[in-house]
Parts: structure tokens; sequence; C-alpha cells
């Protein structure tokens, strides 16, 4: 479940609420596409603007229309009773798995960090995939952390953010965190610019915010570098270059919607205000790959 293409949707909005049908549009599309699983309640998911109802219902959802894809929900919050709670909700509504990332008002140390770890996942009965997001939460994991937590019960995936430019670079991180952690659990690439890259370097799967909006598109590239084809894997990746210009500029979650919004997936303005979507000049030249795309 926590390899290959793990695909996070967008949760949209309409009127300051769910749109529940455009959601779940979403999520069939993906369900079609026979993505490996569904990752809801990621930071597209707009996990952190939600109450805990609000995340419970997305969770449903998702598995109500999944089909036999299995469900991945964030859990992420500021308090450690919260993030038990939605653990708890998540294993309810059916989710085969919960991804946690260490968010925070106060910085946390690491000793905060391993102790939400393993108190959540003591109370686990499904997998838990550790968010490693340090541009969102403003934590950096050290390799050493990671391989703590992975001992814990349940841990079973690191999703990593980016990876050195270079191929060789790249190959030799993921190896130097696969030393220090155990052989069941996997490493994800996020970060969808650094995909290609992590998948070539050894990554066993991706986390991908592309996958939410076109997942024949993400699979095509996870595919080809599964099967051994890494220069057709590199070379789809650099033709999605006007996408990741916008991820790098704008960040993921006003793309995601806005993107949605011209494919007409969603309607409003599809963000949790006070968040808006791009304007079509700050889309500029990635109208026309967005267009095209999937």
């Amino acid at each position: 479940m926590l390899t290959g293409l793990s695909a996070f949707p967008l949760t949209p909005f309409q009127n300051e609420g769910i749109d529940e049908h455009a959601f779940v549009r979403l999520v069939h599309n993906l369900a079609e596409a026979e993505v490996d699983s569904i990752g809801v309640l990621g930071s597209t998911g707009s996990y952190m603007y939600l109450n805990r109802a609000e995340r419970r219902r997305v969770i449903q959802l998702a598995f109500e229309h999944a089909g036999n894809i299995p469900i991945i929900a964030g859990i992420g919050a500021l308090r450690t009773r919260d993030v038990l709670q939605a653990a708890e909700d998540a294993q309810t509504a059916g989710a085969s798995g919960v991804l946690l990332a260490p968010v925070s008002y106060q910085p946390l140390t690491e000793d905060e960090v391993f102790d939400l770890y393993k108190q959540v996942s003591g109370e686990l009965s499904i997998p838990l995939c550790v968010y490693d997001n340090p541009s969102t939460t403003k934590f950096t994991f050290t390799d050493e952390l990671h391989g703590r937590i992975s001992s814990l019960p349940n841990v079973s995936s690191i999703k990593i953010p980016g990876l050195p430019g270079n191929a060789a670079e790249a190959q030799d991180r993921v190896q130097k965190l696969r030393a220090l952690i155990p052989e069941d659990v996997t490493i994800g690439i996020s970060g969808d610019r650094f995909a290609a890259l992590g998948l070539n370097a050894g990554c066993d799967g991706w986390y991908s915010v592309l996958g939410g909006l076109f997942p024949r598109t993400a699979m095509h590239i996870v595919r080809s570098a599964q099967e051994g084809r890494s220069q057709e894997a590199s070379r789809l990746s650099e033709e999605l270059e006007p996408i990741w210009t916008l991820f790098d500029r704008f960040g993921s979650l006003r793309p995601t919607a806005t993107i949605a919004l011209r494919r007409g997936w969603i309607s409003g303005e599809g963000l949790p205000r006070p968040l808006k979507p791009l304007s079509p000049a700050e889309l500029g030249d990635a109208a026309a790959l967005i267009d095209r795309l999937d």
C-alpha cells in the first residue's frame, strides 16, 4: 500500500463548506486510474483548515467511493490529544493508513517529535507514514531521528521532501536513510519536482500532488521508474516543468485549486478563506500544458 503512486486529491470548498460532489468526482477519477493508494487530508487536502467532523467526513467519502483503493488519511494537529482523536476517526472511517506531520505553532524539539510518534503509533492498528515536510512544519528531521521513529510499532513509511539534483547524490541520500531504518519501512518521495529523481534513486513510491489531479500522467512516471526506464521517467518529469515552476513559486495548494477550477472539476474558489486561487496571469505559461494533461 505504501509504495507506487499515492495520489493526494484536493479537498474542494464551496461557500466555506466542503464541496462533497466535487470531492467524490476527484476520488472517482483516481479510482478509475487505479492508483496504488489515495491520500486524503494532506497539504493539498487542507487538513489544517478543517474541524474534526469535516475531516471525518472527507475520509468517509473517500472510503465509500474509492472502490478497492486503500485510503491514507492525514491526522496532523497542534495537540497530541487532537492527533489521537484524528487517528481514531481515521480508523473508524475506513482508512487503511495514516499520515502524520509534526505540525506546530511553537517550534518542536526532537524529543517532543519522537514522543508524539511514540504515543500515536502505540494507539494505532493500521500503518503510519511519517510526513517529513520542513517547508510547512518548520521542523527538520535528522536521519537518526527517522531511524528512531521508524523502529516504533506500526510506522511503515517515511515521506521525504526533495533530493539533491544530481542522480548519484540522490541515490546516496536514499541509501544512507535506508541504512538507518528497518527493511520493511518504505521511503516515498514528495515534492513533485523530485519524483522521478527519487524513484530512480531507489524510493519505493511517490506521495503525489500531481497524481491527485492527473493520475494517469503521474502513473506513467511511476511505472517507467519501476520498470527500469529511468530516462523515460526523467523525460516525462521534465515535460512538466511549467507546473513544477508554479509549485516552486506558490506552493502546491493554490496551484492545485486553480488547475481544478480551470479544468471544470470544481467550482467557486475551491479554497478555504482567506486563501484564493491564482489569477490567469499567475498561471501563465502552464495553462497550455494543464489543458492537455491526462
